[in-house]
């Protein structure tokens, strides 16, 4: 019998109790037709997403658009041949066929001795509630009336505000189940909302444009569209008349909302794939610096309303809090059952990615870091993906501030700053206490010692 688990006291509405309770049906009924099929293993997922978007320029809707979609995958495996099929048909024949399909091509797929379901024991048992879904009562005319207001707002704070290129507002609303044949379904709804605004902004031949957004679980946290219209129209303007730089070597502060790519480059370089395939600086690094000792990297995928929060990874396996980073030193790697296979190691519940990755913020906001640089680089935009994981080198098109005395002196545009990212890692002097908290990746601004700026 299946073992069905959702989480304790979720949030879902109860129009929809019942079509969710379907879809969990449905998972057994695919899992139960794998076997018919002849299948020694199988795993599915379903979802259905419901979702209103908005988009408003110049005062006027470009776009207005609400989205019902809904999907179902199956793999199944013979021994260790694989195969997968996918459709968004839900009728009782298009299961079939899809199963179907999925078995045909698992019997010409080549056996791989390390594929297969993650292993029983470590699916999750009891799902925990993380108060992720959170309906938004909106509809199109008030969706469209924030929009405008956040616009609005943006253009009206500067005469230099010259241009929109619009502002918008969205609502999402999902419900995932998965289930193998280890007897495990698992299911949780979750709601993502969001409002954005970019503008553009010109003195005298200089023109440019910067933006601003706030996403939530609940939208009831988001921030007011005034907020957000306010802070894209200011962050517009304070980049006009830029300056390029001359080469220099200099520190440089990577703010917030940029600083997360500097830890999406580390976990790419400690994932699975890069490690089996030799495909990385980072090859052979488990317990060896690769931070200052300052540095803790962990991963917490049960904080509440969080973005990156899930009860269990894309292979059922229960997540949990864990440390990567240690004292600076590498601790895990970041791993699905396939991977740690072929390394001999076990997954760390990440199919799928990372779930809330967060560097331990220091002391500092962001305006006491620059007085700690006393004189660098504050990078607030990054262009271009110049990053090679094998060696571990780094070049990017950058923007941003050029800060003396510990003061913002001017703008700076058209640069690319360089390093190797085994040095920019150990480089590492400060991590702020200014924490961007809008994606699954949570970092304070980066000071790092030295890197290479690339100018006139």
């Amino acid at each position: 019998m299946s073992q069905i688990t959702q989480p304790r006291n979720n949030t879902v509405d109860n129009s929809a109790t019942h079509n969710n309770a379907q879809l969990q049906e449905l998972v057994h009924n695919i899992l139960a037709e794998a076997r018919m099929q002849g299948a020694s293993a199988a795993e599915a997922g379903v979802s259905i997403e419901t979702g209103l978007s908005v988009n408003v320029r110049l005062g006027e809707v470009e776009t207005l658009e609400y989205n019902r979609d809904k999907g179902l995958g199956v793999t199944v495996y013979f021994g260790q041949r694989k195969g997968s099929a996918n459709t968004s048909d839900f009728t009782p024949e298009a299961v079939r066929e899809t199963v179907r399909a999925a078995c045909g091509i698992a019997k010409y797929t080549a056996a791989d001795e390390y594929s297969g379901l993650a292993d029983a024991q470590l699916m999750a048992q009891d799902i925990p509630d993380l108060d992720l879904c959170h309906s938004w009562d909106i509809n199109a005319e008030q969706a469209i009336e924030l929009a405008s207001e956040c616009e609005g707002v943006a253009r009206s704070l500067d005469s230099r505000i010259t241009n929109s290129e619009g502002a918008s507002v969205s609502s999402h609303q999902g419900y995932r189940v998965y289930g193998n044949s280890h007897g495990f379904i698992g299911a949780y709804p979750s709601t993502r909302h969001s409002l954005s605004c970019a503008v553009i902004g010109g003195e005298g031949e200089a023109m440019q444009r910067d933006y601003w957004f706030s996403v939530a679980r609940n939208s009831a946290e988001l921030d007011s569209a005034t907020e957000v219209g306010r802070r894209a129209a200011e962050r517009t303007l304070r980049r006009l008349n830029g300056r390029r730089l001359s080469t220099c070597q200099s520190p440089v502060i990577f703010s917030a909302e940029v600083a997360t790519g500097l830890l999406s480059h580390f976990i790419s370089a400690i994932r699975g794939g890069a490690l089996y395939r030799k495909a990385t600086f980072l090859l052979d690094h488990l317990g060896k610096p690769v931070f200052p000792a300052f540095v803790h990297i962990h991963e917490a995928p049960h904080i509440k309303k969080g973005l990156g929060s899930a009860p269990f990874d894309s292979e059922g396996v229960a997540t949990r809090a864990r440390d990567i980073v240690r004292d600076g030193v590498l601790q895990s790697y970041v791993l699905d059952s396939y991977a740690a296979r072929k390394l001999g190691m076990q997954t760390t519940g990440n199919a799928g990615g990372v779930h809330n990755l967060i560097i331990d913020p220091g002391k500092l906001g962001l305006d006491d870091l620059l007085k700690h640089m006393n004189k660098g680089l504050l990078v607030t935009e990054l262009m271009g993906m110049g990053i090679n994981t094998v060696t571990g080198d780094y070049s990017r098109g950058a923007a941003g501030f050029w800060v003396e005395n510990g003061e913002i002196q001017y703008p700076v545009e058209e640069i690319t700053i360089a390093g190797n990212l085994r040095t920019i890692f150990m480089g590492i002097a400060e991590i702020g206490n200014d924490i961007e908290k809008r994606g699954s990746i949570r970092t304070g601004s980066i000071l790092v010692k030295e890197m290479t700026i690339a100018g006139e």
